[in-house]
């Protein structure tokens, strides 16, 4: 399964690192990233393989919304048929 993953909030080093981590840690494989710095502001999109996560879909959600909590970030996962199905026109 997989699923997507974004980032946003004002950039400074280790960020990617964090949350590269944050999915390591946990089996999920990251299948592509994308991002950009807009002014001072970091937007990143990431598309992960998480069928060999080792945590609970609501429990890496959780962990991933507490990491950003922390470092003033809004990070979120949506299950990858659920993102495209609420981004079908």
């Amino acid at each position: 399964m997989r699923a997507i993953v974004t980032v946003i909030g004002k950039d400074r080093v280790g960020i990617i690192a964090s949350v590269c981590s944050l999915l390591s840690e946990n089996g999920a494989n990251i299948l592509d990233i994308s991002q950009t710095v807009l002014r001072e502001y970091l937007t990143m999109v990431m598309l992960v393989d998480i069928s060999a996560c080792t945590a609970p879909f609501s429990e890496l959600s959780k962990s991933l919304k507490e990491r950003g909590e922390e470092q003033l970030l809004s990070i979120r996962i949506q299950r990858e048929d659920i993102f495209e199905a609420m981004h079908r026109i």
